[in-house]
């Protein structure tokens, strides 16, 4: 399966990729309306995480074994059949947000326009994620990679240099903020 895969050495923090991805997630589908009429309503699907000079996008994984489809209750979390990418059918979610609680990337989000799960789709119906279409760095790539649960669980839990726990559990490196706007 294809997967989005973030390159932190090239990554600048412009956060294009959140900008593109809320774009593309909005009704219109237009920059001005997108961030003057409805920013507050639309949440992106990816976000940049900063700590100096390092910064790379997080977005969904799209685990072989997702931990948010089995904890699921009302089974709005599910594989599309065609992309095999993991999807949040709206529709179906109940906002119990056990998806967020167990996702090892820290990448499903609640949306602010109703009470339902947030998460990277891979823009299904396009050929490539906008996020990664317009990275001017190319720090995104999309390509084949393999990626298990527990590779995923691995890979965004290792805790940096005896740093803290970060928001949703995440590792965080010593003095980077957890999302609170308060202390690391």
């Amino acid at each position: 399966m294809r997967r989005i895969h973030a390159r932190e050495e090239y990554c600048i923090g412009c956060r294009l990729c959140e900008i593109n991805c809320l774009v593309k997630h909005s009704r219109s589908k237009k920059i001005i309306k997108a961030f003057r009429e409805e920013r507050h309503r639309v949440v992106p699907r990816v976000h940049v995480e900063e700590s100096g000079r390092l910064s790379f996008a997080v977005q969904c994984r799209h685990c072989e074994e997702a931990p948010c489809i089995e904890v699921c209750i009302s089974g709005a979390m599910c594989r599309d059949g065609d992309s095999g990418a993991v999807v949040c059918d709206e529709e179906r979610c109940v906002g119990c947000w056990s998806c967020i609680m167990v996702c090892p990337a820290g990448a499903v989000v609640r949306g602010r326009e109703r009470r339902v799960a947030s998460k990277c789709d891979l823009c299904a119906g396009e050929s490539i994620p906008v996020c990664v279409e317009g990275c001017p760095n190319e720090a995104l790539v999309y390509e084949e990679e393999p990626l298990t649960a527990a590779a995923g669980r691995a890979a965004f839990s290792v805790d940096v240099a005896g740093g803290g726990r970060g928001r949703r559990g995440r590792s965080q490196p010593p003095g980077v903020s957890s999302g609170g706007g308060g202390r690391p």
